[in-house]
């Protein structure tokens, strides 16, 4: 049986490890999480050791002790060394269409792009970033209303039911397929404030933009009277009222039974309907915005104001101290 070494730190490491102990022997899994972490559950019933110290020093250590035939990797935020790979054979998990889209937060583009599929790819791992041979990959399509939640839920089930066959695959001398350098594309690390909400945008791009963003992410979000707003669920207008004067931003529609609010766009309406005022619970938009003469985002107006008020503010607190 292959010993595997499982590094893992993010959302597709529990399918992972569904499937290499149904495969493979796990020799123990590298995480930092809690104890109801359900990797964790998971590993303490099988009587697999739990490693919470993530870094590669640690890891290099554990490689050095354990010799794993392989160390498989589903979800780390940091790229491996040569100095490090080159003391196994390192395969990584990969959600997305290799060599498109190396690089981070992956599934999240391929939504906001509009992308037609998402993928899982299984890799080994060279020193280029997302460079190595390709041992499986399998395409799924993003239909209109899905969201990042939905494909991960997909590709998780895909690799719970592929990645230990695949590292025994390899373990027995499966070299896998080259990838096209000259195709690659990458993505960029996403920070949570990239999640902004521009409504000067498309409907379509905006409501990608959300759907990207809904749990475990941070959530798009806008302003709504200078605080922070995060919109969890929304939904294109079919065949919206024509706007010809036209604030993009700006309510033009509300309902206090169904809780939705209608926001125009660089192009149409979007709807949206579950909102969160940082710090606070989930409710439906209508509890939160309450009027048709409200406008979300950053206004200019809004903070010169403020502005003049801290400067207001300031001056009052050096008059004071001259006292």
């Amino acid at each position: 049986m292959v010993n595997v070494l499982l590094i893992g730190i993010g959302p597709t490491t529990l399918s992972a490890l569904e499937s290499l102990m149904s495969k493979c022997h796990v020799q123990g899994v590298v995480r930092n999480a809690d104890i109801d972490d359900p990797v964790v559950n998971l590993a303490r019933q099988a009587n697999i050791p739990i490693f919470p110290d993530t870094s590669q020093k640690e890891i290099k250590s554990l490689i050095l002790k354990l010799q794993p035939d392989c160390v498989v990797v589903s979800s780390y935020n940091q790229i491996l060394p040569p100095s490090l790979i080159e003391l196994s054979t390192f395969i990584n998990v990969h959600y997305s269409p290799l060599p498109q889209y190396r690089g981070r937060a992956n599934v999240n583009w391929a939504i906001i792009n509009d992308e037609p599929c998402a993928a899982i790819t299984i890799h080994k791992i060279s020193p280029d970033l997302d460079e190595g041979n390709i041992l499986f990959q399998q395409l799924i399509p993003i239909d209109f209303d899905d969201t990042v939640a939905d494909l991960y839920g997909r590709l998780n089930q895909i690799q719970e039911q592929n990645l230990g066959g695949t590292i025994v695959k390899a373990f027995h001398g499966y070299e896998g397929v080259q990838q096209n350098n000259s195709e690659a594309t990458y993505g960029c690390t996403r920070l949570p404030e990239d999640g902004e909400i521009n409504w000067l945008a498309s409907t379509r791009s905006i409501y990608c933009l959300v759907r990207a963003l809904v749990d475990p992410f941070p959530g798009a979000y806008t302003y709504f009277q200078g605080k922070k707003l995060l919109i969890w669920q929304a939904k294109p207008v079919d065949n919206p009222s024509v706007y010809i004067g036209r604030i993009p931003g700006r309510i033009i529609g509300r309902s206090k039974t169904e809780g939705f609010v209608d926001i125009l766009t660089g192009d149409g309406v979007l709807r949206i309907i579950e909102v969160q005022m940082l710090g606070e619970e989930r409710t439906a938009a209508a509890n939160i915005i309450k009027s048709v003469k409200s406008t979300l985002g950053l206004q200019t107006s809004e903070l010169l104001t403020r502005i003049q008020n801290l400067e207001a503010q300031i001056s009052k607190i050096k008059e004071n101290a001259k006292q």
